[in-house]
Order: C-alpha cells, then structure tokens, then sequence
C-alpha cells in the first residue's frame, strides 16, 4: 500500500439542492464499491450539496510510527472537528471517535446507510486517488496513475523491479506484500 490515508467528514445542506443533484446522490453508497467514474461523477454533486466540506490527510510515516486504525481514528475525529458542525449529531462510519471533541455516534457500514457518511466516503477517496495519480508524475515506475497505490500485481512487480518510494506504507501487511522486502 502506498499514498496518505484521507479522511473526510461533509454537513450535507439539503435545502440548496437541485432536483439533479437530489436524484444524483440518491446514487450515493459505499465508494469503495463504486467505479472511479460513479465516484467522479458524484464528487461534484457532493459538494455543491455540502454546506461545509473537512479533508484531512495523514502521511506515510505517521501511519507507519501510529498504525493504519489509530491514525484512521485521530483523522476521522479532526475531519469531524473541522467541520464544526455547530451542535449536530455526526454520523461516523464503523466506530465511535473516543477523543473527538464533536458529538457524534458510530454506524456500522455506515456508507451504506447514511447518505453524509457516503458523501465524506466519496470526498476522501476522489481526493486521495487524485492525489496518488498526481504522485504517478513524479515516481513514475510505480504505477500509481493506474493502481493508485493499492496491491495490485502491477504495483508489486514495480516494488520488486525499483523498490520502494517514500509513498510507500512500511508497516502495510498483506499476503501481497509479504514476500516483497519493504524494510529499505
């Protein structure tokens, strides 16, 4: 894995939307299920729809020294606190943000059910893919324009062939990376 883990959190004002965008976000569900099209297609509709719109990136080496969950956690509830949702109930996707100063409750597949939570869901992932295509120009022997940073076979050939870049998550385990050496 490889690229900053970004989180998201969008207040949804649905009193400016048009008929189109009601019917667009109607579309709206677990990004990760969606294709790069759905997801950029949608994107604008959320933000036209977002009264207010908080993205928070995490780098490589904080996710390394703090781990994926507790570096998730800490973005999630800045994302939340960021926002300033002024009083609002915050819907959270699969767990409550212990330290989060903001009021809100945890919804288990929460992009699924909850058309904020999708939005946000939608928001981080354009965000971070854009990102790690724009990554894909300057190390341009990994793939990232196609993979964005994910374990794909492609990508780890790429890590085998040139190594690894500083994009590139070191405490990352998976069967697909374990027989590549990630320690260099």
């Amino acid at each position: 894995m490889a690229g900053p883990l970004v989180a998201a959190a969008v207040l949804i004002d649905y009193e400016v939307l048009s008929h189109a965008d009601r019917r667009a976000l109607g579309g709206l569900h677990d990004s990760k299920q969606m294709t790069h099209d759905q997801r950029e297609e949608l994107y604008p509709c959320v933000l036209r729809a977002a009264a207010r719109v908080s993205v928070v990136a995490r780098c490589v080496r904080g996710i390394d020294s703090r781990g994926l969950h507790v570096t998730n956690l800490q973005a999630l509830a800045s994302a939340l606190e960021r926002l300033e949702p002024n009083g609002a109930t915050c819907l959270v996707d699969g767990f409550s943000l212990r330290d989060c100063a903001v009021e809100h409750r945890a919804v288990i597949e929460g992009d699924g059910t909850s058309a904020a939570i999708a939005a946000a869901s939608i928001v981080a992932k354009v965000t971070r893919d854009r990102y790690m295509r724009r990554a894909g120009e300057r190390h341009p022997g990994w793939g990232f324009d196609v993979n964005v940073g994910y374990s794909t076979p492609d990508h780890r050939e790429a890590i085998a062939r040139n190594g690894i870049t500083a994009l590139h998550r070191r405490s990352f385990q998976s069967v697909a990376y374990s027989q590549l050496d990630l320690t260099t």
